[in-house]
């Protein structure tokens, strides 16, 4: 962003954000978040600077009171970590205590697709209105976020030349702050020529070109792109007419990972050799991230059943 900081704090805020991105972190979204708290503190602070920072902490979280406890919890992260760069220098800083936005709600139970549910939201990508291209493309985002687990943005950002077809893998750019090669098997790799020879006609491309663009041949934005699989997911009845209630466009990636790992058990692997490959594959630092997309389903409990019966009849 070009703007600079406004108030009596702009010259800390720069620090703190080239700090930041010295680390590596791109803190986009928290820059944003910083330059709200900076321009609240230069309408609020008076010609003196007369308010320290614990009272402006707290009366710029107060603006936030009618607000969901994860929106609290969201604003009042970088401007804790900011006040926490602070006291390195200066040991009296005020530091807000994580009490000081109310606890996040309950955690969102993510939904597992199952496969004959996959199958029939992919049909359902052949009604969707307009060109039979708008169809094709979507036909293929769905397959690739279910086949390969990939962010709904990953799968968005991919470029022509991210996507290796001799080599069939997906090349994913500084994603959470790394890269990785994501490979996938022929299937997905023929649906993918498919979409490119009718991509071919849309616009000619280059390298940069996104992979996916709509008929227009402008690149999907991340909000356009979820609200059609969001459509979908209501006109196949999975998800209310209404609400957030039900399941999101980033439960594919939950489901790939509850998939394989079913899979898995099916096929009688060493878990504990496997989920390093699943954790690497899915972009994650260690398995304590994938975790996250680990959950229990009836068919897995069954599965995890039978092989524990297993084991304890051999001894």
């Amino acid at each position: 962003m070009t703007s600079r900081f406004e108030s009596y704090l702009a010259s800390e805020l720069e620090s703190f954000l080239s700090f930041k991105r010295a680390l590596g972190h791109p803190y986009e979204r928290a820059e944003h978040t910083l330059r709200r708290f900076d321009r609240f503190v230069a309408k609020n602070s008076g010609a003196r600077h007369d308010r320290n920072l614990e009272w402006m902490v707290n009366a710029w979280l107060e603006t936030f009171r009618e607000c969901k406890p994860i929106t609290m919890a969201c604003e009042l992260s970088p401007v804790r970590q900011f006040c926490r760069f602070l006291r390195r220098g200066n040991p009296a800083v005020f530091v807000p205590g994580r009490d000081w936005s109310p606890q996040k709600g309950p955690r969102y139970l993510p939904y597992i697709f199952s496969v004959d549910e996959i199958r029939l939201l992919i049909r359902m990508t052949n009604d969707l209105s307009g060109p039979s291209f708008r169809a094709l493309t979507f036909r293929n985002i769905l397959l690739i976020l279910y086949c390969t687990g990939l962010r709904f943005g990953e799968a968005l950002r991919l470029t022509i030349n991210d996507y290796d077809m001799q080599a069939g893998t997906f090349y994913i750019a500084h994603s959470k702050r790394k890269s990785r090669w994501v490979p996938f098997d022929k299937g997905l790799a023929c649906e993918l020529q498919k979409y490119l020879h009718a991509r071919k006609q849309i616009r000619p491309w280059s390298a940069p070109s996104p992979l996916f663009v709509q008929p227009n041949g402008k690149h999907y934005s991340t909000a356009v792109a979820s609200g059609v699989v969001r459509r979908l997911l209501r006109r196949a009845g999975l998800k209310p007419p209404i609400g957030r209630t039900g399941p999101r466009p980033y439960d594919f990636r939950h489901t790939f990972a509850v998939h394989r790992l079913t899979l898995w058990y099916r096929q009688g692997v060493d878990l504990h050799e496997r989920l390093p490959w699943l954790s690497a594959y899915m972009g994650h630092d260690n398995i304590l991230g994938t975790e996250h997309y680990l959950h229990v389903t009836p068919e897995l409990l069954q599965l995890v059943g039978r092989r524990f019966a297993a084991r304890v009849g051999r001894r």
